[in-house]
């Protein structure tokens, strides 16, 4: 709960900073002179980017979550197996033993998106950012059934 409540926060923070630069491009523009013209415009394509990013992780967030609550009501979430340092760390080792576990896992089973959600969580436990990511966009176009890009 804590996490959704800081994602909105910080979207609405966001929107926020986007309405007022883009209001300042809008005032640049207005102006009509050739260069608070050619500013107004470069202001304003900012907030168009920012708003594309901001609704693109949105949707990824939201499939991420609703495939994580279908694979809850099957029974299929990983078990939290890792082991801890004391300070509440996720131990390097315990972490790359489960992720050889979901790797093989998802070897054996390609079209599975449940074995992509869970590869996702290995990675994400791993550190490993860009791949959980990844991993995660491959699991939500096999659970929506779209065409999925070989590595």
């Amino acid at each position: 709960m804590r996490a959704k409540l800081s994602y909105a926060v910080t979207a609405a923070v966001l929107v926020f900073y986007f309405v007022l630069v883009g209001s300042r491009g809008v005032m640049l523009i207005q102006s009509g002179t050739l260069i608070t013209v050619t500013f107004g415009v470069a202001v304003l394509i900012l907030p168009v980017i920012g708003l594309w990013f901001l609704w693109k992780n949105t949707q990824f967030v939201r499939r991420a979550n609703a495939l994580a609550a279908e694979l809850d009501a099957e029974g299929g979430l990983p078990v939290d197996e890792l082991k801890r340092t004391p300070a509440g760390r996720i131990d390097r080792d315990s972490a790359d033993e489960v992720f050889a576990k979901r790797k093989a896992e998802t070897e054996t089973a390609p079209e599975d998106w449940r074995s992509w959600f869970r590869l996702a969580v290995a990675y994400h436990d791993a550190r490993d950012t860009p791949r959980a990511r990844k991993a995660m966009q491959r699991a939500i176009a096999l659970h929506d059934g779209r065409p999925v890009q070989q590595p």
